[in-house]
């Protein structure tokens, strides 16, 4: 599967593609784990956005928020892979861009996400750790994980 990344903020999105990624939020969180919750929290606003495209359909996306706009941390967030995308690996490479990103973003700050827990190994291959006991969220288990801020902003720290 061929996927074309894209980086941008909400307002870079047409019409067109802003409506597919929502559709595509809305079509694995709330339709496939029968979660019923606000998507449009407002983050979305400020957010950087990273969507896998494949042809016109998302594949895959995530969004990126700086320190102090969700948690103290930078944070990765709304992660899928649609079911067009499960199995070839998009996940794992939009992850890696996502933690390159904010190494470079942001390399001073660690980054906190809210991981749903059966997701722990997959999230712990880069570099995240649980720091939290299982909570539920929106009827789904959930846990707390931290990635230290990048290794080569601490190897200048005194």
């Amino acid at each position: 599967m061929t996927i074309r990344w894209q980086w941008c903020g909400i307002d870079d999105l047409s019409a067109r593609q802003l409506y597919k990624l929502l559709a595509a939020r809305s079509a694995v969180f709330v339709i496939e784990q029968n979660c019923v919750y606000q998507d449009m929290d407002g983050l979305d606003l400020d957010a950087v956005h990273l969507i896998g495209w494949s042809g016109p359909e998302v594949a895959c996306c995530l969004r990126l928020l700086a320190p102090g706009a969700k948690y103290p941390e930078a944070s990765i967030g709304r992660v899928l892979t649609t079911a067009l995308a499960r199995g070839s690996g998009a996940g794992r490479e939009m992850l890696s861009l996502a933690v390159n990103r904010l190494d470079q973003d942001y390399p001073a700050h660690a980054t906190r996400i809210g991981a749903q827990a059966y997701l722990q190994k997959f999230y712990g291959d880069f570099g995240f750790r649980t720091v939290s006991d299982i909570y539920m969220e929106d009827g789904i288990p959930h846990v707390e994980m931290l990635r230290p801020a990048s290794a080569s902003s601490q190897a200048c720290v005194d």
